[in-house]
Parts: structure tokens; C-alpha cells; sequence
């Protein structure tokens, strides 16, 4: 079924009035129903009280030049038709009443009429959705006199339609995505999925932003490299200021945040802006924002929502308009049940939240960003450090083996590629150099281990549960978990447990061993896997 063709668009005073010998001139709403290959079923003709008379004019020559088009008047009074504000409202009320019949009919918007206002609240109108139409720009024929139709071009705001602006679009997502990545090509698709979703948000959107994910994920530097993309796009003004939240603490941590007045405290010996006022007009980073006192949280959400707080001492309220960055390696929503965050706060935060995933999740991207840290060593130390083939193909194939844990995420690999670069002999990275770098590791992340699995056991059994079981046992348990947690199910940890002596069993019931194992500690795969 062809749909109805039906045109909206403002009545032009001076063009549709024309001069003289009306039918002598071009005149745009008319010419609108005289193009033989456009026929319109109806036209909604827009106008204040003063042009009534030109309207039903016009509405009587379209009869006259078209009889199969319906011509209908709607009066918009407006005091100031150059006011964004009063045009806008008044447009936004219309594109609101009018009864809009998308399977029966196809709206065409004529820009051609009307004040520059008008054509771009048309413009925002339509690309807003509140008017399902396309753009009719009409041009006049080259000797105005003749009375001609002129010509007519129909413009689609769906810009996607336009291959050429389409595949620009692309190519700019594409770099910001890059930017945000600093320029490696991360090969993990569900991470690159999500630094293409911050590149949308980091664009359109001024909300807070929560960035979450282990120590050493990136975080800090993600937020960096947002804020210089705003800046690129000259949607921030100010500075990038940072906090770890971890290190303010009491009267320190309001002072260093909101400032103070001269005298708030003994030592108050001047007025103090603090961090917040700094950040206005650019971007404020709370790294481990969890770490904040609720005094501080209530503050800053008020700060967020109000652009405005109180400084330590004052009377006098100031203002700091800034972005919100806030990173944490915590669960925020469990410290909310425990109440050591506001809720209120968490829930600013979380309009927009992104989980930084730790380097062993990201195994695939470890070899670009060996590459990266390379480089950054040779912009740091103005030296070039290579690896022979066989040194690195060595390097990869341990950091991308379940071998590596990886547990300080890339602050391990910066300060691993550090450490090879400042031993290799002649600025070249050999095996004997790999091999050393790797038991290195080792050390530090059995070390490490021996903590983690404390804790962990802490947390399954709790500590009294856990001061009556060896040493010896709680690191066997800790690593059995550690396999459990790398796993699907019961069955596929049992199999890699047991892997040595199930090859020498007729039949091997390894999920029966593992659950008998668990028992043993009051432990069930439930509660092993959630950890």
C-alpha cells in the first residue's frame, strides 16, 4: 500500500506573499504541490493571526494547482519568532498534539519557510524523534519571474543512510576507540566492545562514570585518556585533577577535597580552594572512591547533583561545575549493605558503569601490550629495547599460560618489561634474560599467593573456622578454590586436579572426589564457585 505523502512547514510572509503578479513569482509553499514527480496528499500550513489572510490565499492557489492536496492552517502565535526558547516550546507543543500516522503516511518537514530559528528546532525536533519525518529543502528556479516549481531535494537525518558520511562516522569511532586504548590493538572482543560503548558515553554524556575492575587494570589511565578525548572534542575547559581516595583521611580529606576557610582549624593559617574547585569546568577523578568516609560521600553526591558545596569554615556556598570520574576495586553495592557507602551515592554513580576486566581475562592482549610498554620504555629512557625471536616467543607463551596470574594486572607486565629491559645486554631482550625475568615473577606472585589464599579462606570459612586448619592445608585448599573458580563445573575442575592420577584408574568419578575434598572443610561447589 502507498502511503500518503503529507508536508509540514511554516508560511513564508514575504516569499509566499510574492510581489505584483503573484503567479509571476516563485513562492515556496505552492511550489510544493506543482512538482509532477512529488505528489503531496496534504499540507499543514503553519501561522500567526496576522497572515490569515495570506493563508487562505495560499491555501486557494494550492486548490487551484493541485486539487488532490488537502491544504490545512494551524495558527502559532509567537511575540518573539527569533526566541530559541519561545519557538522551540511552541513547536515541541505542536509536534506533541499532532496525530502522527507512520503506517498510513510519510512526513516531509519544509525547512525552506520560516525564520533561521524555526529551521533549526525543526532540525532538533526531528533528529529528537518527536517528529517522524524527513527534510524537504526546496530552491527556487533560476529566474524567479518564471513562476516555475523550482527544484526540491529530500534530506534524511538518519545520517547512516549517507555512505560516505556513514563510513566517516565510522572512521572517527574507530579513532576515538583507539584513543581511549592509547593506540594498541587489543585483540579481546568483549573489551573492545566496552571501550566502544565509553567512547559513545565519554562523547554524549556528562553523567558520572564508574570505573571498576582489580588494581593495576587501568583504570587511572582510562581516565586519563577520556578526559583528553573530551578536551580534543573542546567539551571540557578545565584540568584533569586526580585523588586517590585512599590517602585522604579525617579533617585532611574534607580540607584537601572542598577546601577551607582561613581559620576552619589550628593550622588554617589561609583560604584553601581544594580539589573540587580546581576540577571546575574539567574533569575530577576519585580513584578508590569507596575508600571515602560517608561525610565525604554525602558531600560529594550534593557536589555532583548541585554544583555546588559548602568549603571547611565557610558561610559562603561556592560553585565547581565538573565531570566525575570515579574508579574502585571494590563491590560497592556489598560495602552499601554494610554501610560504608550511600546508597543515594552508588546510585548516581551507577548510570554508567564499566567493569576494566584484569590482564589473565585479557590473555589475547598481552603481546600488544608488551609492545606498548616497549615503547613507553623508549620514550622514558631514550632507548630502544628489543627482543630476539626466541626470547620473545618464550616471554609470550608463559604470560599467556594459566602459569601466569598476573595478580598486579599491568602494573606487573610495566614493571616485568622494565626489569628485561634494563638487564638486556646490547638494548636486546635474550632468553637468558626471559627466563630470569620469569622465575622472578614466580617468587612474587607465590608470595602473593600465600596472602590471597589466606584471605580467601577468611572470607569462605571465616577466622575462626580457619585458625584450626594447618598451613599445610589451608594453602592446598586455597589453590583447589583457585582451580574451582577457573572452571564451569565440579566435573571440569576435577579433571584438571586430577589430572596425573585419573590416568592410571580403569574409571575416574572426578566431581566425586572434589565434592568429598570440599566436604571435608564444610565447602559445596555452591559456595566455592560464588567466591
Amino acid at each position: 500500500m502507498t502511503k500518503r505523502r503529507v508536508v509540514i512547514g511554516f508560511l513564508g510572509t514575504s516569499l509566499d506573499a510574492g510581489k505584483h503578479n503573484r503567479w509571476e513569482r516563485w513562492r515556496p509553499t505552492v511550489a510544493v504541490c506543482q512538482h509532477e514527480d512529488m505528489v503531496v496528499d496534504r499540507i499543514e500550513i503553519i501561522h500567526d493571526n496576522h497572515a490569515e489572510t495570506l493563508a487562505q490565499r495560499i491555501t486557494a492557489d494550492i486548490a487551484q494547482v493541485s486539487p488532490e492536496t488537502e491544504a490545512r492552517c494551524h495558527v502559532m502565535n509567537l511575540k518573539n519568532p527569533w526566541d530559541f526558547g519561545e519557538v522551540y516550546a511552541a513547536m515541541h507543543d505542536f509536534a506533541r498534539a499532532y496525530p502522527f500516522d507512520t503506517d498510513n503516511e510519510e512526513y516531509l518537514v519544509n525547512i525552506t519557510t520560516g525564520t533561521h530559528v524555526a529551521q533549526i528546532c525543526w532540525f532538533l525536533l526531528i533528529e529528537a524523534h518527536y517528529i517522524p519525518a524527513q527534510m524537504l529543502q526546496l530552491t527556487p528556479p533560476r529566474r524567479w519571474q518564471d513562476g516555475g516549481p523550482g527544484k526540491y531535494d529530500i534530506i534524511d537525518i538518519n545520517l547512516a543512510r549517507y555512505d560516505h558520511i556513514a563510513t566517516r562516522f565510522k572512521a572517527e569511532q574507530v579513532e576515538g576507540s583507539s584513543f581511549l586504548k592509547s593506540g594498541i590493538a587489543t585483540r579481546n572482543a568483549a573489551f573492545n566492545r566496552m571501550i566502544d560503548r565509553i567512547e559513545q558515553v565519554a562523547i554524549r554524556s556528562r553523567a558520572p562514570l564508574l570505573l571498576t575492575g582489580p588494581t593495576g587494570a587501568g583504570k587511572s589511565q582510562l581516565a586519563q585518556r577520556i578526559y583528553a578525548l573530551k578536551k580534543a572534542r573542546h567539551q571540557v575547559r578545565g584540568d584533569f585533577v586526580e585523588v586517590n581516595c585512599a590517602t585522604l583521611r579525617g579533617d585532611g580529606a574534607m580540607s584537601t577535597l572542598f577546601g577551607h576557610a582561613k581559620g576552619a582549624f589550628t593550622g588554617a593559617l589561609q583560604d584553601r580552594a581544594g580539589l573540587l574547585r580546581k576540577a571546575d569546568g574539567g574533569i575530577l577523578f576519585l580513584d578508590e572512591i569507596g575508600e571515602l568516609g560517608i561525610d565525604e560521600q554525602a558531600m560529594i553526591l550534593r557536589a555532583i547533583e548541585e554544583k555546588r558545596f559548602l568549603p571547611m569554615g565557610a558561610d559562603k556556598e561556592v560553585a565547581s561545575d565538573f565531570q566525575l570520574i570515579a574508579g574502585t576495586n571494590r563491590d560497592l553495592s556489598q560495602d552499601v549493605q554494610k554501610g560504608k557507602f550511600r546508597e543515594d551515592l552508588l546510585a548516581r554513580l551507577n548510570l554508567w558503569t564499566f567493569e576494566l576486566p584484569g590482564l589473565a581475562d585479557r590473555r589475547e592482549d598481552i603481546e600488544p601490550n608488551l609492545d606498548f610498554e616497549l615503547r613507553n620504555f623508549a620514550v622514558r629512557e631514550n632507548e630502544l629495547i628489543t627482543f630476539n625471536r626466541e626470547a620473545r616467543a618464550r616471554y609470550l607463551a608463559f604470560a599467556t599460560s594459566p602459569e601466569a596470574s598476573w595478580n598486579a594486572n599491568f602494573r606487573d607486565l610495566g614493571a616485568s618489561v622494565t626489569r628485561m629491559a634494563t638487564f638486556a645486554p646490547s638494548g636486546r631482550i635474550t632468553e637468558d634474560v626471559v627466563i630470569e625475568e620469569i622465575a622472578c615473577l614466580k617468587r612474587s606472585w607465590s608470595r602473593a599467593g600465600a596472602n590471597d589464599g589466606q584471605a580467601l579462606l577468611a572470607t569462605l570459612l571465616g577466622e575462626e573456622v580457619l585458625q584450626a586448619i594447618d598451613l599445610f592445608d589451608q594453602i592446598q585448599l586455597a589453590s583447589v578454590i583457585r582451580v574451582c573458580r577457573e572452571h564451569s563445573s565440579l566435573s571440569a575442575a576435577g579433571r584438571t586436579l586430577f589430572a596425573a592420577s585419573r590416568v592410571q584408574k580403569a574409571s575416574a568419578n572426578d566431581a566425586d572426589r572434589l565434592r568429598k575434598y570440599l566436604a571435608r572443610f564444610g565447602l559445596d561447589w555452591q559456595a566455592v564457585s560464588r567466591a
